[in-house]
């Protein structure tokens, strides 16, 4: 694997080195909270107009339309699993991050920004997304060869953290 990854806190609104931000999406990829609502207000309503026409997604899918006024080129969206009702939980949750990164890799987009998908209102315990999400892109990446950057923007120091030493682990660093 070439490709960079990164696990830091910050505002997966705010990431203008990357060719597209990930939104951790709801079925009919309508604004609401999180990081759909921040992605949403930052973007504006052409967004919502855009995400129309590719509703309703189910869980673990992925879709890909423009940033209009984020930073971005793109805006991928997932629909992560809801915890203890979308099963296999896992499954779908690593299906959202290895379908966002090849629709990243069939547009030849060299850098990909990910939420923690599923860990706020859906549920999912944090350990166990940060384990399925850093396995499933470690597994994807050396399918796209285009990727070269790939981060992990957590909305706390706390998710950052474990994010951070649960990539370590499955890297194998002490």
């Amino acid at each position: 694997m070439n490709a960079t990854l990164e696990c830091l806190q910050g505002d997966i609104a705010h990431q203008p080195e990357f060719d597209a931000v990930v939104n951790a999406a709801n079925a009919q990829l309508r604004p609401g909270g999180g990081v759909a609502g921040a992605l949403h207000r930052a973007a504006g309503p052409a967004l919502d107009r855009a995400c129309r026409p590719l509703a309703p997604i189910r869980p673990g899918e992925a879709v890909i339309t423009g940033a209009f006024g984020l930073p971005n080129r793109h805006v991928i969206h997932c629909l992560g699993p809801v915890y203890g009702v979308d099963e296999p939980a896992d499954a779908l949750l690593a299906a959202c991050y290895r379908n966002a990164l090849t629709l990243a890799e069939r547009q030849g987009l060299a850098s990909v920004a990910f939420p923690a998908i599923s860990t706020g209102v859906f549920g999912y315990p944090p350990a166990e997304a940060a384990r399925v999400a850093l396995g499933a892109v470690i597994a994807t990446l050396p399918d796209c060869p285009h990727i070269e950057r790939v981060r992990f923007v957590l909305f706390d120091a706390t998710g950052a953290e474990l994010f951070r030493r649960t990539l370590a682990t499955l890297q194998g660093a002490p």
